[in-house]
């Protein structure tokens, strides 16, 4: 992984439908235009503070080049502030994909980075 890694959060189900196709498309691609990813830095405080991921057991992180996306990446946060977010507006090619490790919550539902990001 390099700095400049971005990660999306997938579930494996969704993950193991995109590799046939050789792109993966989330959810979220339809109804708001881009796919969500996150700095290694920020994945934590959206698995931990987003509803969406509160439970779930069968969560991959998706390590991606940046360089490798095809389609735009928009550095951005549209709700406010200065935190930036890494958008993908289109589908991403799987070539992109560096890395898929398991991202499991702790006893408690508390996600932390796995131990290939701490390294």
């Amino acid at each position: 992984m390099t700095m400049r890694t971005i990660l999306h959060i997938s579930s494996r189900a969704d993950w193991l439908s995109a590799r046939p196709t050789g792109s993966y498309e989330a959810d979220s691609l339809s109804y708001e235009g881009f796919i969500h990813c996150s700095r290694p830095d920020q994945v934590l405080g959206v698995a931990n503070s987003n509803n969406r991921f509160e439970g779930q057991k069968d969560l991959l992180l998706l390590c991606i080049d940046p360089d490798q996306v095809v389609a735009e990446i928009r550095y951005e946060n549209l709700e406010g502030g200065d935190n930036l977010f890494p958008h993908i507006y289109g589908p991403l090619n799987l070539d992109a994909v560096t890395d898929i490790l398991e991202f499991v919550p702790d006893n408690n539902g508390v996600f932390t980075l796995p131990q290939e990001l701490l390294g």
